[in-house]
């Protein structure tokens, strides 16, 4: 009898066949738990842990960013940005996001999954304001956020940012994107990401 057929598998799965998200470091402690990092083909993990107390943190972080790029989110009282400008099928969407890596590649010679990762953690608010009423009286107190609404808030005003400016350059929106993660990763104060999340802790420090 023969021996048993074994299956070997030489080359280990990466992202988009070249990007290893595993082997990535998280500076912020609170965010390691749902920063999912992990290699997939592509995004199609449709919903399967939704019913799951925070199934997010189980879905990887490349899947997260291409459905917040689905829809933006409405920003402001006039919805600037709303849900009708930018869906999309999720094979351009997942070529934009593989062509944002391609470029975040080749400017900074890091892993992409790395600047994405340090763009989040620049971009998660650790504090924010929320509003109350005691008898008839408004009061405004600073909260911390918790850390799977830290990482949805800074993905949401990651693709907003980007979203905008794709709308004022000239430039493809991958390019954009690309733009955006590196200069976040980067702490710079003129993406609006980072200017939020500044704000929104500066503003919980004086609601103290």
């Amino acid at each position: 009898m023969s021996d048993v057929a074994k299956i070997e598998v030489e080359d280990e799965m990466l992202t988009f066949g070249k990007y290893d998200a595993t082997d990535i470091e998280v500076g912020d402690d609170g965010l390691v738990r749902y920063i999912g990092l992990e290699n997939i083909l592509a995004p199609r993990s449709r919903g399967r842990h939704s019913e799951r107390q925070f199934y997010k943190a189980d879905v990887p972080i490349v899947e997260r960013l291409l459905n917040r790029m689905y829809v933006a989110g409405h920003r402001g009282n006039k919805h600037y940005i709303s849900s009708g400008h930018n869906t999309g099928s999720s094979e351009k969407i997942w070529k934009i996001i593989e062509n944002a890596f391609d470029q975040i590649n080749e400017e900074t010679g890091e892993n992409p999954f790395q600047v994405l990762t340090d763009a989040i953690e620049n971009s998660a608010p650790t504090e924010e304001v929320v509003t109350y009423q005691r008898g008839g009286v408004r009061a405004r107190k600073a909260v911390l956020v918790a850390p799977q609404r830290r990482v949805d808030l800074a993905l949401r005003l990651l693709v907003q940012g980007a979203y905008e400016d794709r709308l004022t350059e000239s430039n493809d929106a991958a390019s954009v994107l690309a733009n955006e993660l590196i200069s976040a990763a980067n702490g710079d104060d003129n993406v609006r990401a980072v200017r939020e999340k500044e704000r929104k802790e500066k503003e919980a420090e004086g609601a103290r």
